[in-house]
């Protein structure tokens, strides 16, 4: 069968599972919010910024990534970042995201969590309305902090939570395993929300096990170490547990030295669901279309592998089981036109 080309993945109507939106703020918004609020940066252009967004490892990308969230104070700032990544959405397809959040990223300068989540919900909701693209929000930890703080964090969008689908777990992996969150997990489940967790990107396959058996989340972002561990393997295929994989992030952060090295492929042919995401693609080199390429031109990926994975994005969301199928069928029927 033929390779996927760009044309083909345009059309494929996507959902996106592991997303940012902190690292979706593009060096033109930056400087200009920078300017709005005030906001001393250590850029003088948009040019400097973009120069910056470069990195070696994590740690590194995380150093600048939050210096780029300095410029983010009112309402209006998380409305426009949110609005500007959704443009981003209609462009390449995708009908549905799942959006990250870091709220502490934003209350330890002093931000009300309340102006974070109504900007982010303002932007999701106008989106509905204009283009159809429907979303879900979901409160990340930051788990380089302590587990006190996440329950804290999660005390204070107890009057949000309506406008919240899930909580999940990110920042720097080495050295704060799943485990140190286990109660504000449980808090979670209490309450009704879904849980996910970043596992097995820069930390090891024994991180996954621990976010499945401790955490009991029903989605594992990233989780590419897996291929280390066969057992585990199994499992994430006998249970359909989903992992949201994100090239483009995992070779910007060296977890492959090239795209020609990444598992997602024979992942994919193995039986597992894997999903294709951006991460924070301001700072990776690209959207949901952009990675779905890169597989293309660096694995050969073919159209039924970039149909299946498109197929896969829907399964793996918490959409309804009626909406699951409608897209589904859309991308059964743009099989039918492309391979006449």
């Amino acid at each position: 069968m033929s390779i996927a080309d760009p044309d083909f993945i345009k059309a494929l109507p996507k959902a996106e599972l592991h997303l940012h939106i902190e690292g979706s703020l593009e060096p033109e918004l930056m400087f200009e919010l920078s300017k709005r609020n005030n906001i001393e940066i250590p850029f003088t252009s948009v040019e400097e910024i973009r120069a910056a967004y470069k990195f070696h490892n994590l740690q590194s990308f995380l150093d600048i990534y939050y210096q780029g969230a300095s410029v983010l104070i009112h309402e209006q700032d998380f409305y426009d970042l949110t609005m500007a990544y959704l443009q981003r959405c209609r462009e390449d397809n995708v009908v549905h995201a799942e959006i990250f959040f870091d709220p502490q990223t934003h209350t330890e300068r002093g931000v009300d969590i309340g102006v974070v989540i109504q900007g982010i919900h303002n932007a999701l909701k106008d989106a509905k309305s204009e283009w159809g693209i429907s979303s879900h929000l979901i409160l990340c930890f930051l788990r380089h902090l302590s587990e006190e703080d996440a329950i804290a964090t999660l005390e204070a969008a107890k009057p949000y939570l309506k406008l919240i689908k899930g909580v999940g777990l990110d920042s720097s992996e080495l050295g704060h395993p799943p485990s140190k969150f286990k109660n504000v997990f449980a808090m979670a489940k209490a309450l009704g929300l879904e849980r996910v967790a970043h596992a097995g990107e820069e930390g090891p396959a024994e991180y996954i096990k621990e976010a499945l058996d401790i955490l009991d989340v029903s989605r594992i972002d990233h989780g590419v170490r897996c291929v280390e561990d066969k057992t585990l393997m199994e499992h994430l295929k006998e249970k359909n547990i989903p992992l949201t994989v994100c090239p483009l992030s995992n070779t910007a952060l060296c977890v492959y030295d090239h795209m020609s090295e990444h598992p997602i492929l024979d992942l994919l042919e193995q039986g597992l669901c894997v999903t294709v995401n951006a991460d924070d693609p301001a700072y990776f080199g690209g959207y949901v279309n952009r990675n779905y390429l890169a597989l293309s031109e660096g694995l050969g990926m073919t159209k039924a592998q970039a149909k299946q994975l498109a197929l896969n994005s829907f399964k793996a969301s918490y959409i309804s089981e009626g909406q699951k199928q409608k897209w589904a069928e859309a991308i059964a029927s743009i099989e039918t036109i492309a391979e006449a």
